[in-house]
């Protein structure tokens, strides 16, 4: 019991931040936890079909054998929509739709719509819909792979305390709230301010929150719908009705904790929008949010970028020697666990079997959390002749896998020492290549003398200060070259300033190749500075070494 009490401690004292990191194509969002990382994810910011998002989309066809049906959404496969996920209340949902889109001068009101039975839970998908009908959907799983999104008719409007939808007149309380006292209060509050037709799901974070707090986000759901109808009303399929006002801010709070010491964001834009979000919710945290100005990259300087680097590659190493194996196929998982050298650790196989499985777990389910795993996960634990050390490892994964908000179920070892898991899928795994393209030869397998890139940089200053007339902007390159350039009371760095002026500096960024380097100007751009030159000059050293041998056989 001791134990327990320690490692209860060692938890809540354990130190969580988010690092934000704000770029032109996307949004990387990593939580850390005493420095290591344990969440990654990655968002476009022109992010399209979206978990969550709300389109206007015609029936195609039927699938009788399917009982479900495809949808055009406007993406490049028919969206998905299966019997099951169009709700209990799908008769009124789509005697609500058809009224709407009958008479697009008036937007129907919803609580004095009278809600029809609920279908049956095994019907037939042909007898509620048919192909050219307008639906108003849902995005329920992202497109993953060769397959369109998934989608669904059971709408509903995520907020931070609650979860807002059509058609019911429920209210359900997070499982998670204990206190029987509070539930008793969320549900008279609740019952006092919830608009009749619409079912609400309390969540966690509502718990001890003021009546004025929870009416607001009541009202701003309920404002999304009216919206959302008012618009659909306007369209033609298939059509974006709604989605969320800023991704990165759906991300964080989905993952936001009061428990968050600090959030940083390395942008200006990002940074309101987040501690406004924050100040919302929790406007003691607001404070939290900080601005990060440094030059170097926000991953490097929490040392996020070697992390990642060294947790998404096939094998993955942990303490001791031992390491796992990861691949991957469009449905399945599968997980090796290797002792490495702990082989040799000790004499007694078992307890180091025992060891090292108990390690690989912890390590497992970071990575499930860290790649978004989901669907069927396989591991290949190293084998365990004692029935009590293989309960052990499989109450050890059912304890540290608690914290991971994505649904999963976890099985004990089979005979063969294989543990089965399932994990909720609603986008496709975070796959990062941690391996390096040449950027000398980009692949092609040579490279130019690496003596003589400094010569190229130089020639790149001299072609941006002279011809492009940038005088302020920062070279980015390897950490490796960065400490080249600057070594020495003679530096090149110094050199190139008394050339090109003082307008730049050279940062090192850990994320680029050893010979790799960009370019960022003044006001955040990346300025592109390949030459078909630098792309070709091995291609023609190949074409050259091709028409010697021609001459050498001919």
């Amino acid at each position: 019991m001791a134990e327990r009490k320690f490692v209860l401690f060692i938890l809540i004292n354990m130190k969580s931040e988010l690092v934000v990191d704000v770029q032109q194509e996307d949004v990387s969002i990593a939580l850390l936890e005493d420095g290591r990382l344990v969440s990654l994810q990655k968002e476009s910011r022109n992010i399209a079909y979206a978990v969550g998002d709300l389109y206007l989309a015609k029936v195609k066809k039927i699938m009788p054998g399917l009982n479900a049906a495809f949808l055009d959404v406007g993406y490049d496969k028919d969206a998905f929509l299966h019997y099951l996920d169009l709700g209990p209340q799908f008769s009124s949902y789509s005697r609500f739709i058809n009224e709407a889109m009958a008479d697009k001068k008036k937007v129907p009101n919803i609580s004095k719509f009278k809600l029809d039975p609920d279908i049956s839970k095994q019907g037939s998908i042909g007898e509620v819909i048919q192909p050219g009908q307008q639906l108003l959907v849902q995005i329920a799983k992202e497109p993953i792979s060769s397959k369109g999104p998934r989608l669904t008719t059971e709408i509903s409007f995520t907020g931070r305390y609650m979860v807002l939808m059509p058609f019911g007149d429920k209210i359900s309380i997070s499982q998670k709230i204990k206190s029987t006292e509070e539930k008793i209060r969320l549900r008279q509050l609740m019952s006092s301010i919830k608009p009749k037709g619409f079912s609400v799901i309390v969540r966690t974070s509502a718990e001890n929150k003021r009546v004025a707090e929870l009416n607001n986000e009541m009202r701003t759901l309920v404002k999304y719908w009216e919206e959302s109808i008012a618009k659909m009303q306007r369209s033609q399929s298939p059509a974006l009705i709604f989605e969320e006002e800023s991704r990165m801010v759906s991300v964080i709070r989905d993952i936001f904790s009061p428990t968050f010491e600090n959030i940083y964001v390395n942008e200006a834009e990002a940074f309101t929008q987040i501690q406004n979000y924050v100040g919302l919710i929790a406007p003691e945290n607001k404070d939290i949010v900080k601005i990060y100005a440094k030059d170097t990259p926000i991953f490097d300087h929490f040392n996020i970028t070697r992390q990642i680097k060294s947790s998404f590659g096939k094998t993955v190493s942990f303490k001791s020697g031992a390491y796992i194996i990861i691949e991957h196929t469009e449905a399945l998982h599968v997980i090796d666990v290797n002792s490495g050298n702990r082989s040799k650790a000790s004499n007694d196989q078992e307890t180091n079997a025992l060891d090292v499985n108990l390690k690989a777990a912890d390590e497992i389910a970071r990575q499930l959390r860290l790649r978004d795993m989901g669907g069927i996960i396989v591991i290949d634990f190293i084998d365990m002749n004692k029935a009590e050390h293989r309960q052990t490892l499989f109450d050890h994964m059912k304890e540290i896998m608690a914290n991971d908000r994505a649904r999963h179920n976890i099985l004990p070892l089979s005979k063969f020492g294989l543990m089965q898991i399932t994990r909720q899928r609603v986008r496709p795994a975070l796959d990062i290549t941690t391996t390096e393209t040449c950027p000398s030869c980009f692949g092609k397998g040579e490279v130019q003398p690496s003596i003589l890139f400094t010569d190229k940089l130089e020639e790149k200053l001299e072609y941006l200060v002279n011809s492009l007339k940038v005088k302020k902007f920062i070279l980015y390159i390897h950490p490796y070259v960065e400490a080249y350039v600057k070594k020495g009371m003679f530096s090149l760095y110094g050199k190139w300033k008394r050339k090109f002026g003082r307008g730049f500096k050279v940062v090192p960024d850990e994320a680029l190749a050893y010979l790799e380097y960009r370019v960022i100007d003044q006001s955040g751009k990346e300025i592109d500075l390949k030459e078909e030159s630098d792309m070709s000059t091995s291609q023609s050293k190949n074409r050259v070494r091709i028409k010697n041998r021609d001459k050498e056989e001919n």
